[in-house]
């Protein structure tokens, strides 16, 4: 495949990403208009609503200013301030980096990927950019440079994950010698270095996983516990059935956010729901929050025993490093292997702290006026909770079992029973 056709092919995935982002939105706000505001409001408010919230979900903060009518309609005096709204639902951005993965995949079957990965991320940033002109209007308004940049970078991240993901394997397996990424990142690292970078990384993204996903269990749980007062919140905000659907879209772009919530809950420092407010396993301070039926799922006061969530990352990280450990002992092939296995725990741990320290940055901003410009978790306090524990523990996993000369050298009896 040439360059210039790669570059098309890159640049066509780039709208059909956009186009499919927008329309999952714009369609039911399409059928709201249609049903509940008959044809007669215009259409143009629903394609400037979807844009917003597609931007808004690929990290694009809106300015808000409210009409005075609105503001006496809502009855909150504070939101006749313009204010911004900066937290973005993590089911859009997961949404433009696994399709920009997909088409990393495709155009890393070439050897002119370089060109359909530009392409792919310029054609993305000036569809988004121009879309966001589209969308500027007094009450809302999209910032524009962000939205000729930052969408771009969360597609980017998708189409490099995509990239890499094929060229290592392809490499590693022997299929693409041309490229040659393997070689050429690893002969900048002897075995050693490249064993204890190796388990840091695995361990750690399985200590972070693992945390997420137990929070997200935790998240059904308390859902289908707290199930009659969401439908009670539900049948309270009078939405109707149309409204009612959007409200459980908004709900579900936002259910990453939730669970990543519930992960600094586990973690220690919890998440804010508001200034001057906090939900942690040792209290809960609410206060008027957004009528969200989901927000019902949230604890109103102190949980019995909640300490015991702080158990979970215990658990999870002693329990990575303990799965990498052998692979790690049998890489080193001797040496000073307890203090290389204490510097992978700390690699675990530092390995955890960012990845979890970034989901909750992504997961936080502001909401909305006054209290609510502070909601979601701390990403600093996430970082340092979720090093110290998962450090502490990956500790301990390393320290278990052997690390005598005889474990040392049962790969190479190993080889030399299947040579003989």
């Amino acid at each position: 495949m040439n360059r210039t056709t790669l570059a098309l092919l890159a640049a066509l995935e780039a709208i059909i990403t956009v186009a499919i982002g927008i329309g999952i939105t714009l369609v039911p706000l399409s059928l709201l208009w249609a049903t509940d505001y008959g044809f007669s409001v215009d259409w143009v408010v629903f394609w400037r609503a979807a844009v917003d919230i597609w931007l808004l979900g690929n990290g694009v903060d809106l300015t808000v200013a409210l009409p005075s009518a609105t503001v006496a309609a809502i009855g909150i005096p504070e939101a006749a301030a313009p204010f911004v709204v900066s937290i973005a639902p993590l089911g859009v951005a997961l949404f433009t980096v696994l399709m920009g993965a997909r088409t990393g995949r495709r155009i890393a079957a070439s050897r002119s990927w370089p060109t359909g990965l530009v392409a792919a991320v310029l054609t993305f940033a000036v569809l988004t950019g121009v879309l966001a002109l589209t969308a500027l209007d007094p009450a809302v308004r999209p910032s524009v440079w962000q939205s000729f940049l930052i969408p771009a970078v969360v597609y980017g991240l998708g189409l490099v994950i995509g990239v890499f993901r094929v060229l290592w394997r392809a490499d590693a397996t022997g299929q693409s010698s041309g490229d040659g990424l393997v070689a050429r990142i690893t002969d900048r690292f002897d075995d050693t270095s490249l064993a204890l970078i190796g388990a840091s990384f695995r361990g750690g993204l399985t200590a972070a996983l693992g945390i997420v996903a137990v929070a997200a269990a935790l998240l059904a749980i308390l859902i289908f516990a707290n199930f009659g007062i969401i439908t009670s919140l539900y049948q309270g905000s009078q939405l109707g059935v149309s409204g009612g659907i959007m409200a459980t879209m908004a709900q579900i772009a936002f259910l990453g956010n939730f669970v990543i919530w519930v992960v600094s809950w586990l973690i220690g420092p919890g998440f804010a729901l508001g200034v001057e407010s906090s939900i942690s396993p040792v209290n809960t301070i609410v206060g008027p929050v957004p009528a969200l039926p989901i927000l019902g799922a949230v604890p109103s006061g102190d949980l019995p025993l909640g300490f015991l969530g702080l158990l979970v990352p215990l658990v999870i990280g002693f329990l990575a490093a303990a799965s990498v450990r052998s692979r790690l002992v049998s890489d080193l092939r001797g040496g000073p292997v307890a203090s290389r296995l204490a510097l992978a725990a700390v690699g675990i741990g530092v390995v955890s702290a960012v990845i979890l320290g970034l989901l909750a940055w992504f997961s936080g901003g502001a909401a909305g006026p006054e209290r609510l410009a502070v909601v979601g978790p701390n990403p600093w306090l996430i970082m340092v909770f979720t090093f110290v524990e998962i450090t502490i523990a990956a500790l301990i996993g390393m320290a278990s079992g052997k690390t005598d000369s005889a474990q040392l050298d049962v790969p190479a009896r190993r080889a030399a029973a299947r040579i003989g």
